[in-house]
């Protein structure tokens, strides 16, 4: 279970994060990584409901997830949530302190492994966290 300073919960954050993040896409999951800026002349991004200002370098990484009804029913919904917000939680410490992460679960989430699931998270963090100019296909 993620505390509750690392989660994400209102509708404003998710919006935030999805329209002023990284969109990766990587097999069974698509992440979008909004990072804090890195100066006072960085763009600023569209700032989540509670974090503004100083408190951002003091805010832990947050995260949250979207898993759809076109993954499955709520049992299997439930399931890839919580293998989610597990793997997550081991690799949130590796982003920046006020980063905001949301992945979201693909329909063929629901029949991947956990072990696939967390090589897709992987995969997707990696290519977020990547520099700009430099994209492979």
């Amino acid at each position: 279970m993620l505390a509750a300073a690392q989660r994400l919960r209102r509708s404003s954050d998710f919006a935030a994060a999805v329209r002023g993040g990284r969109r990766v896409g990587r097999g069974s999951v698509v992440v979008h990584l909004t990072l804090p800026a890195s100066g006072p002349t960085a763009d600023r991004t569209p700032e989540p409901a509670r974090i503004a200002g100083a408190e951002e370098a003091f805010a832990p990484a947050r995260a949250g997830f979207v898993v759809s009804k076109a993954v499955g029913p709520a049992v299997v919904r439930n399931v890839v949530r919580r293998r989610l917000r597990h793997l997550v939680r081991e690799r949130l410490s590796a982003l920046p302190p006020g980063s905001t992460l949301v992945v979201r679960a693909l329909p063929p989430a629901a029949e991947a492994s956990y072990a696939r699931l967390g090589a897709d998270l992987d995969a997707a963090l990696a290519a977020a966290r990547a520099p700009k100019g430099r994209r492979s296909r």
